[in-house]
């Protein structure tokens, strides 16, 4: 980043791909247009020193991230990640695409998002524990159940949230359940919530393929990414009789042209670690797997997976985004060229945080629903948004990913518009 301001993007960073898809947004967005600065600079970017005592005595510090980037429609809501990898540049790109998400499927909340730059696999499960309890309290100041919710996200569960949730409540003297999502049930969690992301994913998939005329039965599906996102996806789409021909993680790749056995590997992964070793499959060199013949591809890892050459590879007709920010601005545009549509992480992967937003609710009422009401409940509001999107995408004669923003945007600024500035 430019040492002129941490704003500044670094070329093909996830957060120059958000400005550039707030540009292409822009012309579509009317008088409120006067507005979409206030979409390239976060309200509030926190870095806080996580200083803890190691098991073998030593003292470490690690740097933690809370971005809240917009909070007109509501308070900030995003999750916590912990990677080597982490950035401020990068958490600057998750929030804000937990904004646009938000606004897409229409729950009260702005955009935020956290991480701390670590490798939870080198730490033992007490200086985890040491760590989210020091991060909780360092970004204390800004959290809050009215304020900002974090969630799980890449490397961080249910576990780790209820550290956050008891730390938090802990220096504010009273149990406060709402302060996080992604909670055990037993703390005020949700059913329904630990497949919640990949549901959605399926559901998007699902919608998407219907419009195309493409019956998932017997469709071939690729996943990238085999956590708790893809995974889930690929049993849904597994469940639909579609056949998964392809399935890559960190530890390798997998190919079957005749469909994986979904359950028997998701059991080996839980064994082992990964899908490397696994069978009942071939593997493959890790770019050959991109080329390998489906009709849908699923990129459920990381951020900026799909890169232009990748995109030149993909066979399918149908990519929808499990992750956030998979493709980035050379891939979108070579798909498009392609003709391969893209369900938009904003929408396809929002499963998640609409069962947080339910959990968030049944917390302040303290009134639980079924893991069935939940599905129903998530279903309505993300295919919804879904169809309010493919009918925009249709009016403007653009991408999926336009009129997500389109939409999203529009609210965000309307938002803003009528909020006014202060003072």
């Amino acid at each position: 980043m430019s040492a002129l301001s941490y704003l500044d993007p670094t070329p093909g960073s996830p957060w120059d791909t958000y400005l550039a898809q707030v540009d292409q947004v822009t012309p579509h967005l009317g008088k409120l247009a006067r507005w979409v600065e206030t979409l390239k600079r976060p309200k509030r970017a926190l870095i806080v020193d996580i200083p803890i005592e190691m098991d073998n005595g030593d003292v470490r510090h690690f740097e933690g991230y809370r971005v809240q980037h917009n909070l007109s429609r509501g308070p900030g809501k995003g999750g916590v990640r912990y990677h080597p990898a982490v950035t401020l540049e990068e958490v600057l790109a998750l929030s804000a695409w937990m904004t646009i998400k938000n606004a897409a499927v229409n729950i009260p909340y702005g955009g935020a998002k956290g991480g701390v730059r670590c490798d939870p696999k080198k730490l033992s499960l007490k200086e985890l524990e040491k760590v989210t309890r020091r991060f909780t309290s360092e970004i204390g100041i800004v959290i809050g159940p009215t304020k900002d919710i974090p969630a799980p996200d890449v490397n961080t569960n249910a576990q780790v949230m209820a550290w956050m949730m008891d730390t938090y409540s802990a220096n504010q003297g009273g149990t406060v359940t709402g302060v996080v999502t992604g909670k055990p049930v037993e703390l005020g969690g949700s059913l329904g919530r630990v497949k919640a992301t990949g549901r959605g994913v399926f559901l998007t998939a699902r919608e998407s393929a219907k419009g195309m005329g493409m019956a998932l039965d017997e469709a071939r599906v690729a996943v990238q990414g085999f956590g708790n996102v893809g995974s889930i996806a690929a049993e849904l789409m597994a469940q639909a009789h579609a056949k998964v021909v392809a399935v890559q993680d960190h530890t390798g790749s997998l190919r079957n042209d005749a469909g994986l056995n979904i359950p028997a590997l998701m059991q080996h992964v839980r064994d082992s670690g990964g899908v490397a070793g696994y069978a009942e499959a071939e593997a493959v060199d890790e770019e050959d797997f991109w080329g390998v013949p489906c009709d849908i591809m699923i990129p459920a890892a990381l951020e900026g997976q799909v890169d232009g050459p990748r995109a030149q590879r993909i066979r399918a007709r149908l990519l929808v985004e499990g992750a956030n920010g998979p493709v980035n601005r050379e891939a979108d545009q070579v798909l498009l060229e392609r003709g391969i549509t893209v369900v938009p992480d904003v929408i396809a992967n929002a499963g998640g945080v609409v069962v947080s937003y339910f959990e968030w609710v049944q917390d302040f009422s303290s009134f639980f629903w079924s893991e069935d009401e939940i599905n129903l409940r998530l279903e309505a509001i993300q295919l919804g948004a879904f169809r309010d999107i493919q009918q925009r995408a249709l009016a403007l004669s653009v991408p999926l990913r336009t009129a997500a923003y389109v939409i999203a945007c529009q609210r965000v600024l309307q938002a803003r518009e009528e909020r006014g500035l202060y003072p």
